[in-house]
């Protein structure tokens, strides 16, 4: 299935030991994966060094938002641990991404790393949102200069058709048509959202709820 470097399943788990279980299910398969907020507040930085010294692609999901000094600092500490990708929002303002993007490429040249992806989120899809807006903060993200973009499949190749190639769009809210939505708002199925232009899917709850990882992400991609 050629999606499978396509899918990032995300890691919302508070157990060590489940998040191995999913890491040793779907890593041979090339996937990536996302630590959020929960995971990364019980265990902390060790927890992605651990996995990352697996050769594993870890994307960091705290959606940074602050003044921007604090976030080129924090953003220097993500880069120096070798994620593959983290997340800022958008709102945060162009000065404030802009010092993200330059503190990262300093960084990195310094310490001879591979850059990390910097994407911005534009609206969660776990509510509703005009996908004017979404396009717009799109376009603040690329006038900064940050990689891609974290967006619903709803506005995904309005972004595409816009920007063509200068922006990745990173979709979660995937689910399968039996599966229960939970809180999220703008949903689709994987093969929907490859098709209106998503570059890379986040999965969780789909896939890590399941007693079969493997099988619920094979599911999940087909769909």
């Amino acid at each position: 299935m050629k999606e499978w470097n396509k899918l990032i399943v995300a890691l919302d788990l508070d157990e060590k030991a489940e998040i191995f279980r999913v890491v040793k299910a779907l890593a041979p398969k090339k996937v990536k994966f996302k630590i959020g907020s929960i995971a990364f507040t019980k265990f902390g930085p060790q927890l992605l060094k651990k996995i990352i010294s697996r050769k594993i692609d870890i994307f960091l999901d705290l959606k940074l938002y602050d003044i921007p000094n604090t976030m080129k600092q924090t953003a220097a500490v993500i880069a120096g641990m070798g994620c593959w990708a983290f997340t800022v929002h958008i709102r945060a303002g162009q000065e404030a991404l802009e010092s993200v993007r330059d503190e990262v490429v300093r960084v990195c040249a310094a310490k001879k790393m591979r850059k990390p992806l910097i994407l911005g989120v534009t609206e969660l899809t776990s509510g509703e949102a005009a996908k004017a807006k979404v396009v717009e903060l799109a376009d603040q993200a690329r006038i900064a200069g940050i990689d891609g973009v974290i967006a619903s499949a709803q506005e995904a190749s309005a972004i595409k058709a816009k920007f063509d190639n200068h922006l990745l769009v990173i979709t979660p809210g995937i689910r399968n048509p039996k599966d229960d939505k939970g809180d999220q708002q703008r949903i689709t199925t994987a093969q929907t959202a490859f098709y209106e232009g998503a570059d890379y899917i986040v999965v969780g709850r789909p896939i890590i709820s399941k007693k079969n990882y493997l099988k619920a992400a094979q599911e999940v991609l087909s769909a």
